[in-house]
């Protein structure tokens, strides 16, 4: 009987995992809808959705380790109830010490990675009203991921166009 919840419960996960992986290539590979100054709007209709969702985009690597690159995605929920920011980084890293995030040189935390896809490791926040603020009033924000427990890579991403970007996210 174990055995038999076992299996299920691997199923599901692995129907979750490859769910969520595949919403994140589709964003990559959906149709770009517009241009925020660095941030584009590409959007895209889910397997089995309904409707189209669309998420704020920017793809950017380190300045000193090209091969270190993230994805930054920022949507609305499919209910419209809360906004995510979900960060693709490439894989191996070091996990334990989750995504730090730098704006305008305020240290704002950092926040654990959440799974692991074939193309990277997903670290997500819901974003708080705070959250959009500091984003929409920055200038720059640092992603750090950490190729060992000392060495931070510090991944500049530009906020230009992300206030005009974000209002407009359906």
């Amino acid at each position: 009987m174990n055995n038999i919840i076992s299996r299920i419960f691997t199923i599901i996960v692995a129907v979750l995992i490859f769910s969520f992986g595949s919403s994140i290539n589709s964003f990559a590979q959906g149709i770009v809808k517009a241009q925020y100054e660095d941030w584009q709007m590409s959007c895209d209709t889910p397997p089995g959705a309904s409707f189209e969702q669309c998420a704020l985009i920017q793809n950017v690597s380190a300045q000193d380790q090209p091969n270190v690159g993230l994805s930054v995605i920022v949507l609305k929920t499919a209910d419209k109830q809360a906004r995510l920011l979900r960060v693709l980084a490439p894989l191996g890293i070091l996990l334990p010490n989750g995504l730090g995030l730098n704006v305008d040189g305020t240290d704002l935390g950092r926040v654990a990675f959440v799974r692991c896809l074939p193309n990277g490791c997903v670290a997500e926040v819901v974003m708080d009203d705070e959250l959009i603020d500091v984003l929409t009033k920055g200038k720059t924000a640092i992603f750090v991921v950490f190729k060992t427990p000392e060495e931070g890579i510090g991944i500049p991403v530009s906020l230009n166009g992300f206030n005009k970007g974000f209002a407009e996210l359906p």
